[in-house]
């Protein structure tokens, strides 16, 4: 344990940071020391990642001021107060002593170098390493980070790549240089149970390594329980409560702090229950807590009725290498011979690791992707064998909410815009004050205001833009919604609000959901039924009940146990999963081997082992 007498790395004190006329941080004060680890948490726009681009000294490029205080942080060249520093002197801390994770991988790399080249850069500035000694490190790092085919990878592209991949690049990029103070903005939130408990278990390895400090952004309270030795909660900009992670834990004392607690979905929440259920939530009123709603069991699936959506042996494969005479030598199976129903008012969930094939799943029923076999019916019709007009209905009656909200919204477009766009596309409504009063009570629905409206993308924090997304896939009234990661930008407060949105259009409405996560507590809540993806193949599937009380495959099992806990005084497993995912690229005429699956009970499925 470091010596707590020791002066602080990174001090901050009294800052205050303005855009416009807007404080959107307001007098904040807190330290970080090496060897340890700070979580700051707090609502979507509390201003946690407003304070992190202040301390890289990113925020006035973006046009913010700080107004008062000051960064202190003790530099190799002696202590720097980072608010006032020269960009020359911040372009020397940044990457090098100071390191970022930002929260949309998509957005922080270059889409038109390759992986190996964007790694590869920050060695040779920072460690003034040669080309090729830059490459070979940057291919360990990436193996590090648990990414297969690390040495494959260097020469692949970040569109290339699943989400999650894109966020352990990100990692393996700031990890480069080992710097003294790692700022992890929401790390995890792409990732998978699996891989964020490997992650987890990096940074902390590396922390004790290297004594390097880490600031950890997040709305997660099960990573901050297992990562923070302090916390800092923030609320519309200031700093409400501070102290170690047991006592903030186990003795929240301001009002907000306990909504925060109380909103955390916990895994074995909804043990002997058969169906998701609605339950009240706190929220501030002012500084008063208040619970609103009632429980409500969601007994919505109509089973008897014929399935919206079904998919039948669905094969999706993508070619990735030629050889000299452009023939494919490798390709990626995503999917393979996957089949499910979908049911009118029924929520299936699609989980598992990263690169497992559920974004893949989801992009082909969209259509977005073309599968390589297999067929999809949607309403019973074959969607190959559907015409120009039944494929432009399709496209109104199944939305998809994109996991990367910034990548998915039109940056010079208002969001009031964006939300309207399909009304107007499909004709759903003519007349422009009705799309108006239609846009205006869609964000009202999803917890923001119609005076959002007229704001860019660029306005509003990551959870706000998910928002936005949400509001735009109810705007064309579907049938059938695939949310893929559409809650894992949210905070545990909005995300339980939002959850409770879901569940309540689907009473209203009948909607159907195929819901992509990896947050196996959230799936507890929300689905009636689950299917485990392994290597593109459904490895299990059955109801909620079935699978999170009795999971048979072991490979459910391991994704249950990695779900971090949001009880810091739990003893923390800092062993590593074993294991490595195999990759799904194989060569041509590799074929993978299908598992054949056993009815254990009635509608629970599970591979046999191979």
């Amino acid at each position: 344990m470091t010596d707590t007498v020791s002066a602080p790395l990174l001090a901050v004190d009294d800052l205050s940071v303005e855009f416009g006329s807007s404080r959107v941080v307001e007098n904040l004060s807190f330290s970080v020391r090496a060897g340890r680890t700070l979580a700051i948490v707090g609502e979507s726009g509390s201003g946690k990642s407003v304070t992190s681009l202040s301390i890289m000294r990113l925020a006035d490029m973006m046009g913010g001021r700080f107004a008062t205080g000051q960064a202190l942080f003790e530099s190799r060249k002696g202590r720097i107060d980072l608010t006032t520093a020269t960009q020359k002197t911040m372009r020397g801390i940044r990457g090098k002593e100071i390191a970022m994770i930002f929260q949309e991988p998509m957005t922080s790399l270059n889409p038109v170098f390759t992986i190996g080249n964007q790694i590869a850069e920050v060695l040779m500035l920072h460690e003034g390493m040669t080309k090729a000694a830059a490459l070979g490190e940057a291919e360990r790092l990436l193996a590090m980070v648990r990414l297969p085919d690390a040495a494959e990878l260097l020469g692949r592209y970040p569109h290339q790549l699943s989400g999650g991949m894109r966020q352990r690049v990100m990692i393996a990029m700031a990890l480069a240089c080992r710097p003294k103070l790692l700022i992890a903005d929401e790390p995890t939130t792409a990732l998978d149970v699996t891989i964020q408990a490997q992650i987890l278990t990096i940074i902390r390895e590396l922390q004790s390594e290297l004594g390097m400090a880490v600031i950890f952004i997040t709305h997660d309270m099960g990573v901050v329980a297992e990562m923070a030795d302090d916390v800092v909660v923030m609320w519309k900009g200031r700093k409400i409560e501070e102290g170690p992670v047991a006592e903030i834990f186990a003795n929240p004392r301001h009002p907000y702090t306990q909504t925060l607690l109380a909103a955390v979905p916990k895994l074995g929440s909804m043990k002997g229950q058969d169906f998701p259920k609605r339950l009240p939530l706190t929220i501030m009123d002012d500084e008063t807590p208040r619970l609103v709603g009632g429980e409500h069991l969601q007994d919505t699936a109509r089973y008897g009725a014929s399935p919206v959506l079904s998919v039948r042996d669905l094969v999706t494969r993508f070619d990735i290498k030629k050889g000299i005479f452009g023939g494919v030598t490798h390709r990626v199976h995503a999917v393979e011979k996957v089949s499910f129903d979908i049911y009118p008012g029924e929520t299936l969930a699609l989980v598992g690791e990263s690169g497992s094939g559920k974004s893949t799943i989801g992009r082909t029923i969209q259509q977005l992707q073309h599968e390589t076999s297999g067929a999809i019916l949607f309403d019973g019709r074959p969607v190959s064998s559907m015409n120009g007009i039944e494929r432009q209905r399709l496209k109104q009656e199944i939305q998809y909410i994109f996991q990367d909200p910034f990548a998915s919204l039109d940056p010079r477009k208002t969001v009031g815009f964006s939300i309207a766009e399909p009304i107007r596309t499909h004709g759903l409504i003519h007349d422009g004050k009705a799309i108006q009063k239609r846009v205006d009570a869609l964000l009202e629905r999803v917890g923001l205001t119609s005076a959002h409206a007229r704001r860019y993308p660029h306005e509003f924090s990551g959870g706000q833009r998910q928002r936005v997304c949400i509001a735009r896939a109810l705007a064309s009234n579907p049938k059938l919604i695939i949310a893929d990661e559409a809650l894992s930008a949210l905070d545990v407060s909005i995300q339980a609000s939002i959850l409770n949105l879901f569940m309540e259009l689907q009473e209203q409405q009948g909607l159907a959901y195929l819901f992509i996560s990896h947050d196996m507590a959230v799936v507890e809540k929300m689905s009636h039924r689950v299917a485990v993806l392994y290597l593109g193949q459904v490895v299990e599937i059955g109801t909620r009940r079935q699978i999170f009380e009795t999971p048979m495959h072991s490979y459910t099992q391991r994704l249950l146990s990695a779900v971090p806990v949001a009880d810091p005084s739990r003893a923390r497993d800092r062993s590593m999963l074993e294991g490595e995912i195999p990759s799904p690229v194989r060569r041509v005429g590799d074929e993978p081997v299908i598992f054949s699956r056993t009815e254990i009970a009635p509608g629970h499925f599970v591979a046999d082992a191979t």
